[in-house]
């Protein structure tokens, strides 16, 4: 059989959205710069396979109608099809939550994976999303991607995989015209978006997706571009704390940072206090304990030459809610600006923000 008709004839036995950890030590798409990748055409329609995932799924009865990505139309009927690339992982298992609630967005019950062959399903609260294998020896991602295409017409890509995966990814959605959210930090940023703008591929990319953290660094480059050098002369000191999983640099410090020395503080982002040892999450940062394993607390600390004037700010988030559901947000942003054609096809959530989506979060299903 196809890896399609095992992904819904299977019964993986149910498992906790939140038990699956991200496990690939290498890019989920290795491989795929040596292949040469083909669209892959479907005989049967996206509503005939739901119907064979929902007799398929573990039954579920306050919210068995999830399983298809149909029931979540709005009431216009339109629905919005995502990909999860990265859905065993916490960040992005989150997002696919969001998605399989929020009304007129539907979740693709398959993904990119570089995960064991054996471990490769995910079930995100009733829908079942098959890993797709694309590692060495597995299938080719640009063959998967053109026939999620084709099965499931308008679909956009959500990626939350690897800080290492995230130009080879990019390069991977470029090459097969698949419009995506990039919500994984890392990468050489200047160059995936400098691709990605030269391709005219419709993309949101940002390093932050939390939308109300997103408007109070917009506010700090306002400020930066109204006042130019106000806090000359200023000691800067950066801190933040993240689950210790987290490898890289937050990339809202480094834009903060930026801004500040826009303002004249002159910080090397070298110097920024990465705090990931629990006792100085807890004690130092005030981390709650039930959230060492998914939080962002950022300070930034402004002190004058003399010492006499200080400046605090802070941002501190427990969980990933606000960043899942930003992120669904961007999709819904992206969606509508390719409907539009419009001329611009590279954004940031600035652009999503302007764009009108901080309302967006009361079309979630409750």
């Amino acid at each position: 059989s196809t890896p399609r008709a095992r992904a819904f004839a299977q019964r993986p036995a149910p498992m906790s959205p939140c038990a699956c950890a991200l496990s690939p030590s290498v890019p989920f798409n290795r491989e795929f710069t040596s292949k040469s990748s083909s669209a892959a055409s479907s005989t049967s329609s996206p509503a005939r396979r739901h119907r064979l995932a929902s007799r398929a799924a573990p039954a579920r009865p306050s919210r068995a109608r999830m399983a298809s990505p149909r029931a979540a139309a709005n009431a216009s009927g339109d629905v919005t099809y995502v990909m999860v690339n990265g859905v065993a992982g916490k960040m992005g298992n989150a997002t696919a939550v969001s998605v399989v609630r929020r009304d007129g967005f539907a979740l693709v019950p398959y993904c990119l994976t570089n995960r064991d062959k054996s471990d490769a399903d995910t079930n995100v609260e009733g829908v079942v999303v098959r890993g797709i294998y694309v590692g060495e020896g597995g299938e080719d991602a640009g063959a998967v991607l053109e026939r999620a295409k084709a099965e499931y017409p308008g679909m956009i890509v959500v990626d939350y995989t690897l800080p290492e995966a995230v130009n080879a990814n990019a390069a991977l959605y470029v090459k097969h015209g698949t419009p995506f959210v990039m919500g994984t930090t890392g990468g050489d940023r200047e160059t995936m978006l400098a691709n990605v703008k030269a391709s005219g591929t419709y993309a949101v990319i940002a390093p932050q997706m939390g939308k109300q953290v997103v408007a109070f660094q917009a506010a700090m480059k306002l400020m930066a571009e109204q006042f130019p050098g106000a806090f000359e002369g200023y000691t800067l000191t950066v801190t933040e704390s993240h689950q210790s999983s987290k490898a890289d640099t937050s990339g809202t410090a480094k834009a903060i940072v930026a801004s500040f020395n826009d303002l004249g503080c002159g910080f090397d982002i070298k110097d920024i206090e990465l705090v990931r040892d629990v006792p100085s999450q807890v004690g130092k940062m005030g981390v709650p304990e039930e959230y060492l394993l998914g939080h962002a607390f950022h300070t930034y600390r402004l002190t004058s030459a003399d010492g006499t004037v200080s400046f605090e700010f802070q941002h501190n988030v427990c969980g990933r809610s606000i960043y899942a559901e930003g992120t669904v947000d961007a999709v819904g942003f992206l969606k509508r600006k390719i409907e539009a054609k419009d001329s611009q096809t590279l954004f940031d959530m600035i652009d999503v923000l302007k764009g009108g989506a901080m309302g967006e979060w009361s079309s979630s299903k409750k």
